[in-house]
């Protein structure tokens, strides 16, 4: 008996240790109160009627093991992002081995990348939004002189010119300075990082109308339109564009791919393409089908929460981006301008930037210009597919890499204020004496002429017409060191027409065409429904104004093509000033523009005009 006692003393304390131990394995296994449980991600099964089985994504073990943490072998430190941090400014600056000419790169602003939409809405019969024509969006189309004369061995160089002329209308005075943007960087020593890339598409219902019609119509088909164009879909030209850019990643780059349309879909998870069946992943965007509605927030989410895992990735090596493929026209979900910026915002503070790709005529600029005014963002517009597919292969590398953060420009003068910025999407936050840029992409060079390498402030003279300006400049790299320059300039008291250089003119020229012709379309649409006559906003006695700022519904409506006479008038006797200004400028790819005014000017039948 007694050793029947001792063997229970010792087995019970054992049976009790034992419990405790599982108990404790149980709660720390299980979820922490509060903690908010992550929804379930829906894969993409296309639509019925399909005789194919639901499609499956491929496994996340076809993910690759975190990269390296060592730093790069070799390249430029500039070009290099390192981990986030408070910005340095005691970091010593990166300098470059300056060289003149086409062998370093140029920049241009971030925000809109053409005005793409504005001329297939004039093609197509239709008045474009007056967001359409953006005036940086203007100057990417075309290559600046931007007035470089010194040296440049650091990231980020400006150069200023100086013009004086008379309003074409009113025959005031302007006086007008250019920022040329400009870099130290040789072309050769630009290399985008390996991309971590989320590819967002919209399949909403939207997405199932013809590219060239408008969804949300209430006038009906308003042109004649090869048979071909009547029947493509936007959804196809959308996954052409989605296949065109996945043909320009490289072995060593990640990839996702979202869908939406009221609610989200993984179709792809992140994969490296070196282990991805591309084959098999075309096959699956081919059986994509759009439908239901536009929840553009839930395409935003899903594919934050794809990237967010590679936040802690050495950013030496991976850069962030999101390219939605999208009409913009959300119905349902967040909705509000706010909110989605916001998203953008936050995505940008974690370096996960931004790109949207328009489709369609009835691409909403106006929401897209809005929300892209962040860090890092940009967009284009998608009008055909064999178009979009060579501008991929040319831009890729530089619409994926901004290089310059934050630009701001200070000016401190007793003479001179800065009255309006053109060329930049932040030209709204400009004072009379700060201009603001957020970021800088590169850009090509071609004969030292910068694509889209300008931005100008057209100032207001408040003393002497002479006078100097003292223009100071600092801004962010990807590293997050600060630098910057200062100069100071003496205006001459030079008379009109006076223009330091092409570069200027040139984008003097652009800047009142895009007044002129924003003007025209916000004054058009205000009066859709005057039967009482009505003055324009562009008078021969005040000249060119500014136009005001739009901002409108998301599902677009299409309005058909109309020019009333004042507008008329005044577009034909701006083209044979624009004719004039082309002539002496040298440049003749500005035709198009040209021939646009003459159009609208009732120089060439095209119909749609008010009598």
């Amino acid at each position: 008996m007694k050793g029947s006692n001792s063997l229970t003393h010792r087995i019970v304390p054992l049976f009790l240790i034992l419990i405790l131990l599982a108990t404790a394995l149980a709660s720390a296994c299980a979820p922490k109160a509060g903690a908010p449980a992550t929804p379930p991600v829906q894969q993409y099964i296309p639509p019925a009627p399909s005789t194919q089985p639901p499609v499956g994504a491929p496994s996340p073990a076809a993910e690759s093991a975190p990269p390296s943490t060592s730093a790069p072998s070799g390249g430029y430190p500039a070009i290099s992002p390192t981990p986030p941090s408070a910005p340095s400014t005691t970091a010593p600056s990166i300098t470059f081995p300056w060289s003149k000419g086409s062998d370093t790169i140029g920049f241009a602003v971030g925000g809109s990348k053409d005005i793409n939409n504005f001329r297939e809405n004039i093609k197509h019969g239709y008045l474009p939004l007056p967001s359409d024509m953006t005036p940086e969006g203007l100057y990417y189309g075309y290559y600046f002189d931007t007035g470089q004369t010194k040296s440049c061995n650091k990231l980020y160089c400006p150069s200023y010119s100086y013009a004086v002329t008379r309003d074409p209308f009113s025959n005031k005075t302007e006086y007008y300075l250019s920022v040329g943007l400009n870099s130290g960087m040789k072309q050769s020593d630009f290399e985008r990082k390996k991309l971590n890339l989320v590819i967002v598409l919209d399949i909403s219902g939207s997405m199932s109308s013809p590219f060239n019609f408008y969804y949300y119509d209430q006038f009906g088909n308003q042109t004649e339109l090869p048979w071909e164009e009547q029947h493509m879909q936007k959804i196809e030209v959308a996954k052409d564009a989605v296949r065109s850019i996945l043909d320009q990643l490289n072995d060593g780059d990640r990839f996702g791919i979202v869908l939406y349309n009221s609610q989200s879909y993984l179709l792809q998870p992140m994969t490296l393409v070196s282990r991805a069946d591309m084959e098999e992943v075309y096959d699956r965007i081919s059986e994509v089908q759009a439908e239901s509605n536009t929840n553009l927030s839930a395409g935003m989410l899903l594919g934050t929460d794809l990237l967010e895992k590679y936040s802690d990735d050495d950013p030496y090596d991976y850069e962030n981006r999101i390219i939605f493929l999208t009409d913009a026209m959300p119905n349902t979900g967040e909705t509000g301008e706010y909110s989605l910026l916001n998203m953008l915002k936050n995505n940008a503070a974690n370096h996960m930037y931004t790109t949207f790709i328009g489709i369609g005529v009835d691409f909403n600029t106006e929401l897209i210009e809005y929300i892209t005014k962040t860090r890092g963002a940009n967009y284009y517009s998608v009008h055909s597919p064999h178009e979009f597919m060579g501008r991929v292969d040319d831009e890729f590398d530089y619409m994926v890499t901004p290089l310059v953060f934050n630009l701001r420009l200070t000016l401190d003068s007793d003479d001179w204020q800065i009255e309006q910025v053109y060329g930049s999407p932040e030209a709204d936050k400009a004072t009379g004496e700060l201009m603001k840029v957020n970021t800088l992409f590169p850009s090509k060079k071609v004969e030292g002429e910068t694509k889209g390498g300008l931005i100008l402030l057209k100032l207001r003279n408040i003393g002497d017409e002479g006078g100097s300006l003292r223009l100071k400049t600092s801004y962010e790299d990807r590293a997050g060191r600060v630098d910057g320059s200062e100069t100071k300039i003496n205006l001459t008291d030079e008379r009109p027409e006076y223009f330091e250089n092409s570069g200027i003119r040139k984008g003097v020229l652009l800047a009142r065409y895009a007044d002129l012709v924003q003007n025209w379309l916000i004054d058009e649409r205000e009066h859709a429904s005057w039967s009482r006559p009505w003055e324009p906003r562009v008078t021969t006695e005040d000249g060119i104004c500014v136009p005001p700022s739009q901002l409108g519904q998301w599902e677009r409506t299409s309005l058909p093509l109309t020019v009333s006479s004042p507008y008329r008038s005044l577009f034909r006797d701006f083209s044979v000033y624009f004719s004039n200004e082309i002539n002496e400028i040298g440049d003749n790819t500005m035709l198009q523009e040209l021939q646009i005014l003459r159009q609208l000017g009732g120089v060439i039948s095209y119909g749609g005009y008010e009598d």
